[in-house]
């Protein structure tokens, strides 16, 4: 079997690993990746099951913190499939969500194409493609029963934990002469038994949100993939992230950019 079909599989565990709702402690050592690029192949397989074209794309570990809780050195990316994408004020279930967190972020939706090419994309070229800005929320998780230990090139194949994710409504067009890394978020908590809010700001996500949507840009570039236009990028979160319980309601508020909201059902 070649280094393709036996990525493949690792594949397969982790798509049977998100049906059932289960976990593995790690991938079997003859499937594992063991690079980012195996890790991007495997994660290949995921987008391959899915029913419908790809949403979008997704970024982890945006902050230093965020790198050091699983250990590894930079960012990564996923991707964001369409049967996980809600509207604001859906109703989800934690029941098969181990992380039980929401992220408030910003996410921008692409203007047009932007292909692979041999220089980087600048920050003032990929901020042209944008179409609009919006107020999300993600609700990440993991195949692994450890994520913090799994690595970087698992966690890559694991789709960078993307799960669950909730969109808000278009900004106005002013969002482009704002300074988005001192643009201040507020997540909000309310339950049955606490309340509680957490800011944050665009500087938590590689120093800007839109530094951020340039490097996924150059990321996928480098894998020869082209970011499609009327795709959604979300940028990694603004604040800490928010713990969740069953009976919340989490409202993401972006000021003047507009507020997101989601329910989780007891």
């Amino acid at each position: 079997m070649d280094r393709v079909q036996t990525l493949a599989r690792a594949g397969e565990i982790l798509w049977g690993a998100w049906q059932k709702g289960a976990v593995i402690e790690s991938l079997p050592q003859e499937c594992r990746p063991i690079s980012r690029a195996e890790g991007y192949r495997v994660q290949s397989t995921l987008e391959s099951r899915s029913a419908f074209p790809l949403f979008g794309w997704k970024i982890a570990a945006t902050s230093p913190a965020g790198q050091r809780h699983i250990q590894i050195e930079g960012p990564i990316a996923g991707r964001l499939l369409r049967e996980q994408v809600f509207s604001s004020g859906a109703e989800l279930s934690l029941a098969r969500n181990r992380m039980a967190v929401a992220e408030p972020e910003f996410a921008f939706r692409m203007g047009r194409d932007l292909p692979p090419k041999r220089q980087p994309y600048s920050v003032a070229e990929v901020t042209a493609a944008v179409a609009s800005l919006h107020p999300a929320i993600e609700i990440p998780d993991s195949r692994f029963d450890d994520f913090t230990l799994a690595g970087e090139a698992q966690l890559i194949a694991d789709n960078a934990c993307a799960n669950e994710f909730v969109l808000g409504d278009p900004a106005s067009e002013n969002w482009r002469s704002a300074n988005l890394s001192k643009h201040e978020i507020r997540g909000q908590v309310h339950g049955a038994k606490r309340s509680y809010v957490r800011a944050g700001s665009g500087s938590a996500v590689l120093g800007n949100p839109l530094e951020a949507l340039a490097w996924l840009v150059n990321e996928l570039s480098s894998l020869g993939i082209t970011l499609i236009g009327d795709q959604v990028v979300t940028t990694g979160a603004c604040t800490v992230p928010l713990e969740l319980e069953a009976g919340d309601r989490v409202l993401a508020d972006f000021g003047q950019f507009g507020a997101v909201s989601v329910s989780f059902c007891a």
